[in-house]
């Protein structure tokens, strides 16, 4: 790659994540306890690692993950939680949506998917700790079970409003070839 384009990646990589951790402020809490917001601050996160690849992407994800527990007050409570929560989980996004490149809907998908599991595993190990005698109306047994329930409560939505959002986005015919980095060829 040469100095001209890894120079022009390195800012768009820059731009996005700060437009996501801006985004991250846009989100609704679902009153969680232990965190977790319904937004569509993983879009800019996602479309970076789909223009540029999943090696890009996943560089992107982990960078955000880092911002995103230092700036954005992140909840932690130890270093496994701010691993598994931050690092990981945003890692995932970027390396399973880059994975994925030119392919905003798949990417989308498997990135939140990623995303979910760091997510999950750290509430049944580690969160599961703290789990409530009942969520979301349902008598909670299994710290599996309340993990699941509580990740995907607002992962979901956000797979899915950031899966409209690209679809509005791509209606612009200028920020459809952007999206297929019909630009970076």
């Amino acid at each position: 790659m040469n100095t001209r384009k890894t120079t022009r990646t390195l800012c768009e990589g820059a731009l996005l994540i700060a437009i996501g951790f801006i985004f991250s402020y846009l989100e609704i809490s679902p009153g969680f306890l232990n965190g977790g917001a319904i937004g569509f601050a993983m879009l800019p996160v996602i479309l970076f690692s789909v223009r540029h690849g999943a090696g890009w992407g996943t560089l992107a994800g982990f960078i955000y993950g880092i911002t995103q527990y230092i700036e954005g007050n992140g909840l932690a409570i130890d270093w496994k939680t701010i691993i598994l929560d931050y690092l990981v989980a945003y890692t995932l996004l970027g390396l399973g949506a880059g994975l994925f490149k030119n392919r905003v809907y798949i990417a989308t998908v498997v990135g939140s998917f990623l995303r979910f599991l760091a997510h999950y595993f750290s509430g049944a190990l580690i969160w599961g700790e703290w789990m409530p005698d009942e969520f979301l109306g349902m008598k909670m047994t299994s710290p599996w079970i309340y993990s699941a329930i509580y990740n995907g409560a607002y992962i979901i939505p956000c797979a899915v409003i950031v899966g409209i959002l690209f679809y509005l986005l791509s209606l612009n015919s200028r920020m459809k070839s952007f999206i297929k980095a019909e630009d970076v060829k």
